[in-house]
């Protein structure tokens, strides 16, 4: 596999002179090893993550967009999707009592998000799917569940799984402007999981990232509502769960904010660069006309 051989050559450099492998695997391997300290994947990065993939990473998100612009400064590398969510996480839990802070989950779920806010010491308000309309997200059932959490917590975020894990449902274009509509109304802070965006099958649907129906509904939205969105090698069309490799997307974030959540990831010095580097190939692919193409389309 062309991700593999371009990791090859990354941990192994003196490859570089081997004429078995592709061009396009050799020119990939040198762009990441002269972005690492030393010209190894073996150094701390910097705890942002690479500079040269998160430049990557922009772009891609941007090509994936239409067009909507990406700040590499927003791009955070993280040690796969889940890193990215519980630091997210701990950054919006505070408070005690009654001022605790709650953060609103689909039911059913992915695990994580269950166990992270049990060990943060965070409120967990459960918004339930609707499995008589194809797991379906209803405003009504968010509204509920917000309406009840705030007798007992402070909701401060709310999380969305698009497509969903277990479910697999895709949302609409309709549902997410609604979501988007509701967070900006209630003043919560939007979390969209979307590591499943490659993995859409079904015939009608198709997927629609928050970031881009975010900036299509105009500055009262894109310029207002504080969006985290992630992504990772894991699922998409990778499926190397045990590099851990992903990224997330700040938007809207306050300078200071985003000054604090810098210092936190940094007391896990880096990502792992192996899955930094996978998460660069995840997003920069062999192109047409380049020698892997071919066989990484088969």
């Amino acid at each position: 596999m062309f991700d593999l051989k371009v990791l090859a050559l990354c941990s192994y450099p003196e490859l570089l002179s081997d004429s078995t492998f592709p061009e396009d695997a050799k020119s990939r391997a040198c762009r990441i090893l002269n972005s690492c300290g030393g010209n190894s994947m073996g150094a701390y990065s910097a705890s942002q993550g690479i500079e040269s993939v998160r430049q990557d990473v922009a772009r891609y998100i941007e090509r994936r967009d239409g067009g909507v612009p990406c700040d590499p400064d927003n791009i955070y590398l993280t040690t796969g999707a889940s890193d990215g969510i519980v630091t997210m996480l701990k950054l919006l839990v505070c408070g005690e009592g009654a001022m605790r802070a709650g953060v609103m989950i689909s039911i059913p779920q992915y695990p994580l998000y269950s166990a992270a806010l049990a060990e943060l010491s965070a409120v967990q308000i459960n918004y339930y799917l609707n499995e008589e309309k194809c797991w379906s997200l209803d405003i009504s059932e968010l509204q509920r569940a917000l309406d009840e959490a705030r007798l007992y917590c402070n909701p401060r975020a709310l999380c969305i799984i698009n497509p969903g894990n277990p479910t697999g449902q895709v949302q609409s274009r309709e549902c997410i402007e609604d979501v988007i509509r509701f967070a900006a109304k209630e003043r919560l802070f939007l979390m969209a999981d979307e590591v499943y965006q490659d993995n859409v099958y079904a015939e009608g649907c198709q997927f629609h990232s928050f970031k881009k129906v975010l900036f299509e509904m105009g500055p009262e939205y894109s310029e207002t509502v504080e969006l985290a969105s992630f992504h990772s090698t894991s699922k998409c069309y990778m499926g190397e769960c045990g590099f851990r490799g992903g990224y997330m997307e700040i938007i809207n974030m306050d300078d200071d904010v985003k000054a604090q959540l810098t210092k936190l990831l940094s007391v896990r010095l880096c990502p792992p660069v192996p899955g930094q580097a996978l998460m660069d190939l995840v997003v920069n692919p062999p192109q047409p006309g380049e020698p892997s193409y071919e066989h990484f389309i088969k």
